[in-house]
C-alpha cells in the first residue's frame, strides 16, 4: 500500500492511499492553524490519523490499510543553478559539491550548501546525459549524446580526458573502486570499461543488443561464480576481480555479468524496459522499470524476486542505496525511502507531478533533480 499528498491550495491537501487490487482511499488534510512554536495543527479527513507534526514533516496513517508515511518537506530549493530542466545530479564524497546538468545544455559544478555557481563544464556537444563525482571529489565523469565520455577537474573546469568509442548517446555511468577503470552504457547496446589513465578503451563488457539505461558496479558475494576471462586481463584492469556489472535494459532484461570475466551471470526478465539499478549489498540488488515495479533480487538466485514494490505506474528513474534501504524516485513525481528498520515510509515532497530524475545523498542530506528545473535538498535530521 501507498499512500501520496499533493498540495490543492494553502492550508489543505489532497491525501490518497493505494493498495494492489484495492479501491483508492481518498482524503484530505487540512492546516486549523499554528502552534505557539510554529508547528502547523492538523487534522485528517475520515479514515486517515494525523501522527507526528514538525516544521518540516508530517506523519499521516490510514489504519484500514495498515500503512503509514511521513512526508518529509525540503530544507531549501536551488531554482537558480539551471534554466530548464535537470536530468542528473551528484553530490562529491565530502558533501561541499554538486554536479548537474540540465536539458538547457549546460553541465555546472555548485556548492552543495547554497546553490552558488563554482564551474560551467563545457565541452560536449548536445546534452549531457549522466555526470557523477570520482571518489576524490576533485574529479567528474560525464556521457553525453554525442556519445563521448569526458573526465573534467572540478577545480579548474578543464577536460582532462576524452573517451571515444560508442556508437550512440551515452546512458549511465560507473566508477570502479577509486577511478583507474570507468565503466559507460550506451543506446548502442554495450558496456564498454575504459583506462582512464591512457584514455583507452579496455573492452566491451556486453553487447545486449538492445540500448543498456542503466548500470551498476559491486562486489559479488564470494558463493558466486563469475566465470573466467577467456584471455587474461590487460594489466591496466584495476579493480574488475570479484565485481558484477549489472545492466539495466530496455529488452525488459536486468543481466549481470562478471566484469573480469566478461561471463554471463544472470538474467532476469521483467515486466517492461528497465531503466535504472543499484546495489544494496554483495548479494541484493534492486532494479526499476517503466511501468513502475521496483524489483529486489538476490543475485545467488534469480528466479524469482524478494520482492516487488510497485507505487505507482510511474517510470522508475533512479534508484539509490540509502542506509540499511534505498531511495526510489519516479516519472510522476514520488520520491520515497524505504529503510528496513522504519514501519513507515518517508514520501520527499514537493515536486508535485513532475518527474524526478536522479536522486543522491551526503550522510544525512538527500539533493534530488526534477523536469521542474529544481534542485531540492531534504535534511534527514529533521526526523
Amino acid at each position: 500500500a501507498a499512500s501520496s499528498l499533493c498540495s490543492r491550495d494553502e492550508g489543505e491537501a489532497w491525501l490518497s492511499c493505494r493498495s494492489p487490487g484495492k479501491p483508492t482511499l481518498y482524503g484530505s488534510v487540512t492546516r486549523r492553524g499554528l502552534s505557539s512554536d510554529g508547528v502547523p495543527d492538523i487534522v485528517a479527513s475520515e479514515g486517515f490519523v494525523v501522527g507526528e507534526v514538525t516544521k518540516k514533516s508530517i506523519l499521516i496513517s490510514c489504519p484500514h490499510e495498515n500503512v503509514s508515511t511521513k512526508f518529509l518537506a525540503p530544507y531549501t530549493s536551488f531554482s537558480r543553478i539551471h534554466q530548464k530542466s535537470i536530468t542528473c545530479l551528484d553530490i562529491s564524497s565530502g558533501g561541499g559539491l554538486g554536479v548537474s546538468a540540465s536539458t538547457d545544455g549546460t553541465m555546472k559544478i555548485w556548492q552543495a550548501a547554497n546553490g552558488e555557481i563554482r564551474r560551467l563544464l563545457e565541452g560536449h556537444v548536445y546534452d549531457v546525459n549522466c555526470c557523477r563525482f570520482f571518489p576524490s571529489g576533485l574529479v567528474v565523469l560525464s556521457g553525453g549524446m554525442d556519445a563521448q565520455l569526458k573526465i573534467w577537474s572540478a577545480e579548474d573546469a578543464s577536460c582532462v580526458v576524452t573517451f571515444k568509442g560508442h556508437k550512440a548517446g551515452i546512458l549511465d555511468t560507473a566508477i570502479v573502486d577509486r577511478g583507474r577503470n570507468v565503466l559507460s552504457c550506451s543506446r548502442d547496446g554495450t558496456a564498454r570499461l575504459w583506462d582512464c589513465g591512457k584514455s583507452a578503451c579496455l573492452g566491451v563488457i556486453a553487447d545486449c543488443g538492445s540500448p543498456v539505461n542503466g548500470i551498476a558496479v559491486g562486489a559479488a558475494d564470494n558463493s558466486l561464480n563469475l566465470g573466467t576471462p577467456e584471455k587474461p586481463p590487460s594489466e591496466r584492469e584495476v579493480g574488475t576481480e570479484g565485481k558484477i556489472l549489472l545492466l539495466a535494459q530496455e529488452d525488459k532484461k536486468l543481466q549481470g555479468v562478471g566484469l573480469q570475466s566478461r561471463q554471463p551471470v544472470f538474467l532476469f526478465v521483467g515486466s517492461d524496459a528497465f531503466n535504472c539499478c543499484t546495489f544494496l549489498s554483495s548479494t541484493y540488488i534492486v532494479a526499476g522499470t517503466q511501468d513502475g515495479n521496483i524489483y529486489q533480487l538476490d543475485v545467488r538466485n534469480t528466479n524469482a524476486p524478494i520482492q516487488v514494490i510497485h507505487r505507482s505506474g510511474a517510470p522508475v528513474l533512479s534508484l539509490l542505496p540509502y542506509r540499511d534501504g534505498f531511495i526510489a524516485s519516479q516519472g510522476d513525481g514520488t520520491c520515497f525511502i524505504v529503510q528496513q528498520d522504519l514501519d513507515y515510509v518517508l514520501d520527499l515532497t514537493e515536486a508535485d507531478c513532475d518527474p524526478v530524475y536522479k536522486v543522491a545523498s551526503w550522510e544525512k542530506e538527500i539533493y534530488t533533480c526534477c523536469r521542474d528545473g529544481i534542485v531540492r535538498r531534504y535534511q534527514l535530521s529533521d526526523l
